[in-house]
This record gives C-alpha cells, structure tokens and sequence, in this order.
C-alpha cells in the first residue's frame, strides 16, 4: 500500500493527514486547548440515577456532566442500574466518546488500554482469556496468535487481552514489550485511583502523533513525515520504545514550502469543507449535516461519457460510491447517514454499486454497517462516531444566517421593515422615523421600494429617513424613533 502519513506540528494544533497514491484519505486534528478525552480513565462521581432510561450522570471534573448506560456498566449481569450505582457513588469510568454538541461525554467502567499489538481489559471477570480481532479471518491464524500470546504470559494476570491485528507481523518479543507496558500502564492508574481526590483524571490517552504511530502506522507505510525538529526526536524516541521496526520511516521535514502546502493538504481541508464535492466524470455529491444525521446525494452533473442515459446513472453511481467512503474519514461523519443515489432500476446496477460502497468502506478504521436499497432508492448506513466531525472542528455557525445556510432577501426585510413602522406609529407618536440597515437593504428602499416608502410616510404623516450601516448583516436592522 502506497500510504505516507504527513503531520504538521504547531504548538497549538496538530494536524495528521493520511495520504494513499497520492490522494488524502482521512485528516486528524487535535488542538491543545480542547484536545479530545476519548480513552481517559477518570474517578468519577454519580451525580444522578435515571431508572427510566437505565442510565446514570456521572461527574468527572468537566463543565458537563457525562453519561454511562447499564450496558457500559462492568459487572452489571442483567441487574437494573438503580441496584448497581448509586448517587454519591464513586466510580472508575473512561471516556467512549467525547462530548458533541450538547451532549456529554459517554463513558464506560469496563477499562481498556490499548497497546500497539495488543488491548489489555484489566477488570474483565474472564481472568487470563485471550480475544482475537474480528479482522482476522483465517481460524488456523488465529489459534497461532492465541498460542503464542498465552506462551508470553508468565504468569496469571488480571483481567483479559484482545490481539490486534497488528500483532500478525509482531514478533513474541514485541507482544512481551507490548504487554510489560499495558500491565505498567494499569497498576499507575490503579495506584492514582487510591491517591486521587474524586472527581479527576487518573490516565490521559496519547497525543494524536502517538495515537497515529499506534494505531495507523505499519510496516506498509512508507514514509512518516513531520515538519518539527522537538517532535520529530520525540517521535523517534517514541518509536524506538514500542514500534523499532518503524523509525526508519520517520522522516524530518525541512523543506521551504509548508509541509501540508507541497501536498495541497490545505485544499483538501478547505474542499471537505464544502458541501458540493466534484466527482471526475462531471457528476457531484451534495453533503448535508444535521444533528441527527448526514444526507449524501447523488447528482449526474455534466456526465454524458456513457452510450446511454441508463450507463450514465450506473457509471456516476459507481464512482460516487467510491468517493463517499473516501468522504466519510475525510471529514469524519459519523451516525445515521442516509446516501440518495441516482434512481436505478435494474437490480444487478444496484448490487454492484452497493458492493463498490461496501469494498470501499473496508478500509475504514471506524465500524460502519451498510444497509440494502430502500423502496425509495436510499442507502441507510452507519458509522461509528467518536469525535466531532471535521466541520464541527473547525466552523461554527455562520452568524449572519444562524445555521440556516440562507439569508431573507433585501425585498423581504424592507417588508418587515414598513410592517414595524406602522406597528410603531400605532403604539407611539414620534416626530420621526429613522431606518438603519445594512447598504444593499437601503438601496432597495432608494430604488424599487421607494414608491412604497413615500407611501407609508405619506399615511403616517410623519418623514422616515434612511442611514446606511456597513456593519449591519443583511438581516439586522434597527427601527429609530425621533
């Protein structure tokens, strides 16, 4: 696989761009003033139990309260949540998801440390079982990982073990390494949880440049670039404790031009932005986010390249399939997303689109499941969603239009403009009007409306005059009484 992996480093924020044959296939971005929590382990304190929803508030030191469900809970064995926390309780917990939107953050007590070939479940009642990652397919490969894993064991241990898939092309003394860190890594937190006041933070999960070399770096990847110098020695001394095989590739960046500037990495960004996404034969996508769900549609565009209009449809279908799963870690949309393709009616075009998004989606690191065609022609999915998505990182809404994605019309807020004038002669008897509001709303006025201004004014008996304000949205207007 032809992968780089090109980070970008300022003190303030780190970006990570996964790049495939020459294209971005998925951007991480953690900013140090809200770096994400997902994988710390907090002492935390139940604040309230809901009974109703079998879920309880749990405070763990941040402004929002979080939230754990009885199927999070370790040990729950099918007893209701109110027999199992209590309010005032004290609490192991770590984070699943950090806080999006106005939700807090969602947690779990069934603690899991992750290592590079291997996830250590120190409170799992299956004392000594070792799991198997689902990615591995092939039951003889799995029975050898088994083996060789409970070969380093040297002694019982707490809890169980999950192998990663990495560990296929781990040596044993890589898996010993592995596992030396995760039980060292366990009796800290163990030990802060005895010294530590409730509620805080007792482990913090790697930054972004380590999670990357744990969980995406491989032998496959060719080069991991990083543009500085502090962090690319740490990088490599990171490396050289827990992946040796990798420090070769790691590359120091000196070039003139910015690191993510040579890879238009920052066109990228901008393009993932946007709600249009081009497709190369002439077609586009038209990507929406609510706030409980992505809508993806399919539009044909300028495409004629097919014989005919059916081959056109299959042909854009096709391609846009491969372009959404590339959208999707691209700008990292996560839960319910409702993809509309191009009506087609013949069902073999329909399975070998819908086969062409589930061969795509394989090389997602999160889980998605993809559902058959609706009798509406619609592909219902999911993706499993962690952290905000690229846009809610990095925009907010747009304060003129307030989310909406339109604004009124000049001609519309001059109506509601004359409807509040005579609104306010009813109530009130000034000597005058005064309109301010924004330049191209007074131009209106000036021009196409002003028959019905002299109009009002005349009715009223009273002058109203106009002022220009620069700094006023097109939507902002203020109504002066003299």
């Amino acid at each position: 696989m032809n992968e780089e992996i090109l980070i970008n480093f300022t003190p303030q924020e780190t970006r990570v761009a996964l790049v495939n044959h020459g294209e971005v296939q998925e951007l991480l971005i953690e900013r140090s003033q809200n770096r994400g929590i997902v994988g710390n382990v907090y002492l935390g304190k139940v604040m309230r139990v809901l009974p109703g929803m079998q879920s309880a508030f749990v405070d763990i030191g941040m402004e929002k309260s979080a939230f754990i469900h009885i199927a999070d809970i370790y040990n729950a064995q099918d007893q209701p949540i109110e027999k199992i926390v209590f309010e005032g309780q004290t609490i192991l917990v770590q984070v699943l998801k950090d806080p999006l939107g106005t939700k807090g953050a969602r947690l779990t007590s069934h603690i899991s440390i992750a290592g590079r070939n291997l996830v250590y479940l120190p409170l799992d009642a299956k004392m000594g079982q070792i799991g198997i990652s689902q990615r591995i397919t092939n039951e003889e490969d799995r029975d050898i990982l088994k083996e060789r894993v409970r070969q380093i064991i040297q002694k019982d241990i707490q809890g169980s073990l999950i192998v990663r898939t990495s560990a296929e092309e781990a040596t044993n003394e890589d898996l010993q390494q592995d596992l030396d860190y995760l039980l060292l890594t366990w009796s800290k937190i163990h030990d802060q949880t005895l010294k530590r006041p409730t509620p805080s933070k007792v482990y913090e999960e790697l930054n972004l440049i380590e999670r990357v070399m744990r969980d995406i770096a491989d032998e496959s990847t060719q080069h991991i670039r990083i543009d500085s110098t502090e962090n690319f020695t740490k990088l490599q001394q990171f490396a050289l404790t827990y992946m040796p095989k990798l420090v070769d590739k790691i590359q120091l960046y000196r070039g003139e031009r910015p690191l993510f500037d040579l890879f238009e990495i920052e066109n990228e960004i901008n393009l993932g932005l946007h709600r249009r996404v081009n497709l190369k034969s002439g077609g586009y996508l038209m990507i929406d986010q609510t706030e409980s769900m992505t809508t993806i549609d399919v539009n044909t565009g300028s495409y004629i390249g097919a014989k005919t209009f059916v081959d056109t449809i299959y042909k854009t279908n096709l391609e846009a399939a491969k372009a959404i799963a590339r959208q999707l870690r691209l700008r990292n949309l996560g839960g319910i997303i409702i993809v509309d393709f191009i009506d087609m009616h013949i069902a073999e075009h329909q399975a070998a689109v819908l086969a062409e998004l589930k061969r795509n989606l394989e090389l997602d690191r999160m889980k998605t499941t993809v559902n058959q065609f609706s009798n509406l022609g619609l592909v219902e999915m999911t993706r499993k969603r962690t952290r905000e998505s690229l846009a809610h990182q990095l925009c907010q809404p747009c304060p003129t239009c307030e989310g909406k994605g339109e604004v009124k019309t000049p001609q519309t807020i001059c109506y509601e403009i004359l409807r509040e004038i005579v609104r306010e002669h009813r109530q009130f008897n000034p000597k005058e009007f005064r309109i301010v509001a924004a330049p191209d709303v007074i131009d209106m006025f000036l021009e196409e409306q002003s028959q019905y201004l002299a109009e009002l004014s005349a009715f009223i008996n009273k002058p109203i005059r106009l002022r220009a304000e620069g700094s006023f949205s097109q939507e902002h207007y203020d109504i002066v009484l003299l």
